[in-house]
């Protein structure tokens, strides 16, 4: 009953299938699909694949050194850069950020630090992923009606 820790049901249970050790160093961007666990250091941007509900877990011996984005994120380690969840950000007792979140929910734990900006997204206006507008091709567009139109 008291002491115990229940993980979220917020975070959808996911199968790790990268690990970076505690030992590894390494320099460039990551992308991931699943579910990754990260103990090591990341120079560069760590992100989950578009249209994925991707899992990050960065333990307390891990660090990241660049922008963070994914589906859910448990955080217990050291991230400077930005971090956009699209889903749910876990920032345990460990966890020191600096640099901007944005997430559709949050939970911090006591002992957690942000240094920058908490923004809560909208749950209907998702954050686009870079793509492109369709070409209108010479087309006439008509104008948009604002009210009732009036007869």
């Amino acid at each position: 009953m008291f002491g115990s820790k229940k993980s979220s049901p917020d975070i959808r249970r996911t199968k790790f299938t990268t690990l970076i050790a505690r030992d590894v160093v390494l320099a460039g961007d990551l992308e991931f699909a699943e579910g990754l666990r990260l103990d090591g250091h990341v120079k560069g941007n760590v992100s989950g694949k578009a249209d994925s509900q991707a899992l990050l877990v960065l333990s307390e011996h891990g660090k990241i050194t660049g922008n963070v984005r994914g589906y859910d994120l448990i955080v217990n380690g050291t991230i400077f850069g930005d971090v956009i969840a699209d889903h749910f950000v876990d920032l345990q007792a460990n966890a020191h950020v600096t640099g901007n979140i944005e997430y559709l929910q949050l939970r911090m734990d006591c002992g957690a630090t942000v240094d920058g900006k908490l923004t809560k997204r909208d749950a209907a206006a998702p954050v686009p992923v870079a793509a492109p507008a369709p070409a209108l091709a010479g087309k006439p567009t008509a104008p948009a009606l604002i009210g009732p139109a009036k007869v």
